[in-house]
């Protein structure tokens, strides 16, 4: 499978703006390379910013998205296609795809500082859905699902740190854990208010609908 190897800060200063990457790192302002660097990467970010076309701006909000959630282009334009068959705003849709994403959870209930640390939990086959294994990313929740660590992965250090952590005050609403139990419930589908993305999703839908 096709992953990114390269630096994720990187992608942070092409895009302009935090996508918290590497969790706690980003909230340090002395480790942040977007507060440090105001460039994008390479010999060329530091030219004479032009002004981006209609087309450009469009597209970097499409990569922002992409690039915080993790997801490839393929995979980026799936969800795209599934949200514009479903009934209500596509733009709205397609965000409340992207954050049912079984990593995402993992990330939003503060079982993992990072949605890829998350993905690297979810794919090493830590967690069960509804007391059954699930060991794949982008596995789609719905409301009234348990999501719990499972039996056997519970006493290893990573685990036992994270019963003795407070609950996280940032979780969404739509989402609840028990950090004694190592166990959590999807309570409602997320919605546009619930999500706290700085996106603006009409873009991405009138870059896909040209």
């Amino acid at each position: 499978m096709a992953r990114y190897t390269e630096s994720v800060c990187r992608q942070c200063r092409r895009e302009g703006t935090k996508l918290f990457l590497k969790g706690d790192r980003c909230y340090n302002e002395a480790k942040c390379a977007v507060m440090k660097r105001h460039t994008p990467p390479g010999q060329h970010g530091q030219a004479r910013a032009r002004k981006a076309s209609e087309y450009g701006t469009q597209l970097r909000e499409k990569q922002k998205c992409r690039r915080a959630y993790g997801v490839l282009e393929s995979q980026f334009r799936k969800y795209y296609d599934m949200a514009s068959n479903m009934r209500g705003i596509t733009g709205d849709n397609m965000l409340c795809l992207l954050e049912r994403r079984l990593d995402n959870v993992v990330y939003r209930m503060g079982i993992a500082v990072s949605r890829s640390q998350a993905r690297q939990l979810v794919t090493h086959a830590h967690f069960n859905v509804n007391g059954r294994p699930v060991d794949i990313a982008s596995f789609q929740v719905k409301v009234g699902d348990v999501i719990s660590v499972k039996e056997g992965k519970k006493s290893s250090p990573y685990f036992e740190a994270l019963k003795n952590s407070a609950k996280s005050s940032k979780m969404p609403k739509w989402l609840d854990f028990d950090t004694e139990k190592l166990e959590g419930k999807i309570l409602a589908l997320p919605t546009r208010e619930d999500i706290d993305s700085q996106i603006n999703e009409q873009m991405i839908v009138e870059l896909y609908s040209k």
